[in-house]
């Protein structure tokens, strides 16, 4: 499969239309399912030094931040959706655009869960020279590209209620997903100056765990 981006119904929904809240509803099913959060959560503790906060790109309604928290792991939020009314109080939350974003020299840690694929190879390009600059430490979660996930996704989405936004979003969130180690070239992370992991599990996920040589 040729990496292919398509806009995803998501984006286009106010954070309190009725589909946009089902559609979280299964994605919070989707991130049980492969085991995203707490892959996160089980990889951070290692990764970080004291006095670390983690960035998370995209945190959505919080989730992955609000089981971190209560993991005694700090990590900021970073979305273009208000804060959740239940994120942690001594924690920030950035109403921002990823791209435009100016914060990133506070955050040697950055996390992304189901964030990366939404944006295009040039996009990522430099997305990946801010990160450079700045992360000592890049952790991902993303869709591997793979027409077996679409087609469990078709098969098995409805048997959990998911919705058209999200049957829709995950088919093309899987095209625009990643294999091999290209999100750490995309990214322009080079061997020379990064230790980079980047692998697929059984159910779909592809993960990344990069960390900039001492």
């Amino acid at each position: 499969m040729i990496r292919t981006l398509q806009p995803e119904l998501l984006d286009g929904l106010a954070p309190g239309h009725p589909d946009a809240q089902h559609s979280r509803r299964d994605l919070r099913i989707i991130n049980q399912i492969v085991g995203s959060h707490r892959w996160i959560r089980q990889s951070l503790p290692s990764l970080l030094r004291d006095g670390d906060v983690a960035l998370e790109l995209g945190a959505g309604t919080g989730e992955l931040g609000r089981l971190l928290a209560s993991n005694g792991l700090a990590s900021d939020g970073l979305d273009l959706w208000p804060r959740p009314p239940d994120w942690p109080t001594a924690r920030q939350w950035h109403v921002a655009d990823l791209r435009s974003f100016t914060g990133f020299a506070a955050y040697p840690v950055v996390i992304g869960n189901l964030i990366f694929h939404q944006f295009s190879d040039t996009e990522l390009h430099a997305l990946g020279e801010i990160l450079r600059q700045n992360a000592r430490v890049i952790v991902a979660c993303e869709p591997a590209r793979r027409r077996l996930s679409q087609a469990l996704l078709r098969t098995f989405g409805p048997l959990f209620g998911a919705n058209y936004v999200t049957r829709h979003d995950a088919h093309v969130s899987i095209a625009a997903g990643f294999r091999n180690s290209e999100l750490a070239g995309l990214l322009g992370l080079t061997t020379d100056a990064w230790k980079f992991s980047c692998t697929t599990t059984a159910l779909g996920s592809y993960r990344m765990v990069a960390q900039r040589h001492a």
